[in-house]
């Protein structure tokens, strides 16, 4: 017998959307990257992008448990010399809820080109608004 691998025409990509109103952000990420790469339907293939588009909406709604608004630090540099930057998660949420969500999905990901095409698939918005009505996307409940 043969093993299936899935061609580009035979993988199925949905829209989904899923509201952030309330939910915690560790456990919103983990769904959304099991979405992201394909990993709840059948034809999961670990070296192919087989994932649904995700939007979420509300991010500047989203909860973190503990004391991580104060305590966890998201961190980058400028590419200059002394140039390291500390944001916390609480000043981060209220200025840009947007990247908080976007950089706790993307770190499940792979840290490969693969990773990189899934991430694509991840559209964030602060509000309950998004433009991707075309698209047809179906709420997905958490």
């Amino acid at each position: 017998m043969k093993s299936f691998i899935p061609g580009e025409k035979e993988i199925d990509r949905k829209w989904h959307v899923v509201d952030a109103d309330g939910k915690v952000l560790g456990r919103l990420a983990t769904r959304v990257a099991k979405l992201l790469t394909g990993k709840e339907k059948p034809i999961y293939t670990p070296f192919m992008d087989s994932g649904d588009h995700v939007i979420i909406i509300n991010a500047e709604k989203v909860r973190l448990t503990g004391k991580k608004l104060t305590d966890k630090l998201y961190r980058h540099h400028t590419g200059y010399p002394g140039g390291l930057r500390e944001v916390s998660a609480g000043s981060l949420l209220a200025r840009k809820p947007e990247k908080l969500v976007r950089e706790a999905v993307l770190g499940m990901l792979p840290k490969t080109k693969l990773g990189r095409a899934m991430g694509k698939k991840l559209k964030v918005y602060r509000g309950p608004q998004h433009p991707h009505a075309a698209q047809k996307p179906e709420i997905m409940a958490l």
